[in-house]
């Protein structure tokens, strides 16, 4: 398999990133890419649920959980010293055609950024170069990226196939 590619979906909470990228890991999916994704949590969360066999492992003080069924495996890694790189996160994945990251907006990886102006937030593009283009019905008048319709979900797998030679 040639080497995986990774693309990012980048913008403030709110904006539609998790919405973008379930629309573009089944249009992608369907025609044909091996995918997974990395989701960046901005909050203190537990996937684990208290009194279950695994979350009593972790509390006994097990550093790493790995739960498996006919069906899913789930992996649970306790991180107690500061939190894994994406470098260190994609490792941890098998092999796939693309990986799609929503969040870790620092990251120099290629990306799009969903952006709403109606959150009156300030656009990231102008701070980060790994931005190529922007999703955005509305998107700010100086913006010189190609900028993509949110509901063109066809038009936005097709971009991001072509930048990265799918």
């Amino acid at each position: 398999m040639a080497k995986r590619a990774v693309f990012g979906l980048a913008g403030w909470s709110g904006s539609g990133k998790t919405t973008l990228a379930e629309k573009l890991i089944k249009v992608l999916s369907s025609r044909g890419l091996t995918m997974a994704t990395i989701k960046h949590a901005h909050h203190k969360f537990d996937a684990d649920m208290p009194g279950k066999d695994s979350w009593r492992h972790r509390k006994a003080g097990a550093g790493q959980v790995l739960v498996s069924s006919a069906m899913r495996s789930v992996h649970f890694i306790e991180h107690t010293r500061e939190e894994p790189s994406l470098e260190v996160l994609l490792a941890q994945l098998k092999p796939c055609d693309l990986v799609l990251v929503e969040g870790f907006k620092k990251e120099a990886i290629p990306k799009l950024e969903i952006y709403r102006s109606e959150l009156e937030l300030p656009p990231l593009y102008p701070d980060d170069t790994h931005i190529i283009g922007l999703v955005s019905d509305t998107p700010p008048e100086d913006c010189q990226l190609p900028v993509l319709a949110s509901a063109n979900i066809d038009g936005i797998a097709d971009f991001i196939m072509r930048h990265l030679e799918l």
